[in-house]
């Protein structure tokens, strides 16, 4: 017997029509529900002029008033722990994750138990998208203290991988697991990904031939998205690299990339995406860039009604080559991050893409941006390769021209560092120092 394509071939190769006509029955239940039940969304749809009853095609969805971040840190702890957005008595809530925010108070994310399995079988479907099947040995590599991530190895366990939940532990410590048990997939972040590939080199065990991963599966970072680091991190492990995307404050990966690599392909039954101006809110046609909105269609202990993700990107709704109709997402990197030179909009993408795919540098790098004269500019850091004999000035001018043919605009300096000299991330790396924004010293 042949094995299925996919993990729920109806609902992933639903007809388009089809698709719309069950986002848009799920979403007037779930806005229903969210003004009968929580006390902020009834406020909040009162003080906008809409009700349930103005929700009468997708389209109508514009009608209504976002939710972000600001929101949830103001309604948290209202009137009970989890707040006036929340939709259920607490008695009903078995999970939460969080997210530390600017404050440093976390913002709570809760479920349900409808709510978690249903993410979890979302997360098995992203899984055997990846390519991931029961045969597989797979490490969960990510921090389970708090973090929406830790739980979706359980979507790996529901599709019948042998699981180890191995978390943050040591570089040392995970590469002996790696070589003892020689598991076949991998999930971490597109910067652990290439650390933790180069260390296993300096330790003496080659990632592409001493151990037995093929698939590596990234989230937390633009970098699975970019052709140029994805190509470098799948050669350091000869392996196949697949991105995934999720935000806290709704549930673990929502979104993943198929055998094609041309987006990442969201749960669509689950959330409806909308690209929106980052500036004026206004609702843009699909294939424009602009900040990403997602809506929850089916969780229930906290809806998530037009969340401004604070991504960045545009979406693709055409079916793709694999067979699946669901849209498929592409991220630029954090509407915070975004910083603009000369009138061009440059966000840490577009340098990555440029730095992974030149030679004679180890790829890593740091980007500043200062202000001089009332005027952004904006310095890169990187490290050139051990055994190089190309000069430094040679080196900063090749890669001063390369970014200035991506971007449109030349940065300010390239300095060039020794191999080893930028620090490694052990988790998400920070690529971006704006010292703009940074207190001046008394």
């Amino acid at each position: 017997m042949s094995e299925r394509r996919y993990w729920e071939a109806d609902l992933e190769t639903l007809p388009r029509k089809e698709l719309e006509a069950l986002q848009l029955e799920s979403l007037k239940e779930i806005i229903r529900f969210s003004y009968d039940e929580s006390v902020y969304y009834r406020r909040a749809f009162d003080e906008a002029g809409v009700s349930p009853d103005s929700l009468q095609s997708l389209s109508d969805l514009a009608r209504f008033p976002f939710v972000d971040k600001k929101t949830e840190r103001d309604t948290q702890g209202v009137g009970s722990l989890l707040g006036e957005m929340c939709a259920v008595p607490e008695e009903e809530v078995v999970f939460v994750s969080a997210s530390s925010g600017s404050t440093g108070v976390p913002t709570l994310s809760p479920f349900t138990k409808t709510d978690f399995d249903e993410w979890q079988d979302v997360e098995s479907r992203l899984f055997y998208m990846a390519g991931m099947r029961n045969t597989d040995r797979y490490v969960h590599a990510l921090n389970f203290t708090l973090f929406v991530g830790g739980p979706d190895v359980i979507g790996a366990q529901n599709l019948g991988a042998l699981c180890i939940w191995a978390g943050t532990v040591p570089s040392e410590r995970l590469l002996f697991i790696l070589k003892e048990f020689q598991p076949t997939t991998i999930w971490t972040t597109p910067s652990y990904a290439w650390y933790l590939g180069e260390t296993a080199k300096k330790s003496g065990i080659n990632p592409a031939t001493d151990l037995a991963i093929n698939k590596i599966i990234v989230a937390g970072e633009a970098g699975g998205s970019i052709e140029a680091t994805r190509q470098a991190i799948e050669e350091l492990w000869d392996a196949d690299l697949y991105d995934f995307f999720g935000i806290s404050d709704i549930f673990g990966a929502c979104a993943g990339m198929c055998e094609a690599k041309d987006g990442l392909h969201l749960a669509e039954d689950h959330i409806l995406v909308e690209t929106v101006d980052p500036e004026t809110g206004e609702v843009l046609p699909d294939g424009a860039k602009g900040e990403l909105v997602l809506t929850t269609l089916r969780k229930h202990a906290r809806p998530m009604i037009r969340f401004r993700t604070g991504d960045v990107g545009y979406v693709n709704r055409e079916t793709c080559s694999c067979g699946r109709t669901h849209a498929r997402i592409y991220l630029s990197g954090r509407k915070d991050d975004m910083f603009i030179v000369s009138g061009v909009n440059i966000f840490p993408s577009d340098v990555e893409f440029v730095i992974r795919g030149l030679e004679g540098i180890t790829g890593e790098y740091l980007i500043r941006v200062t202000e001089e004269n009332y005027t952004s500019r904006y310095t890169v850091e990187i490290e050139k390769a051990a055994g190089s004999a190309e000069a430094d000035e040679q080196l900063a001018k090749r890669v001063s021209v390369a970014l200035k043919s991506r971007i449109g605009v030349k940065p300010a300096a390239v300095t060039v560092l020794q191999d080893g000299a930028l620090p490694r991330a052990t988790h998400k790396a920070k690529r971006l120092i704006d010292e703009r924004s940074l207190p001046v010293p008394s």
